[in-house]
């Protein structure tokens, strides 16, 4: 089984939270059928939204 230091766990976390807003601008592309400069900036409203909202993150938003 893998070790993971702090660095490395917080590494991952970042990717997830990278992978889910890039989930929501592509959901919400297709699913509206909307012209991509549109989901773009859906995207780059996500992405600072989920770092805001995850409750670990120390590096800004409202994390502990």
């Amino acid at each position: 089984m893998f070790k993971l230091n702090a660095k490395q766990k917080k590494a991952l976390k970042d990717y997830g939270l990278a992978v889910v807003a890039s989930a929501v601008t592509m959901g919400v592309a297709l699913l509206t059928d909307m012209a991509p400069q549109y989901a773009i900036i859906i995207g780059a409203v996500a992405a600072p939204l989920t770092k805001w909202a995850s409750r670990n993150s120390k590096d800004y938003g409202i994390g502990s």
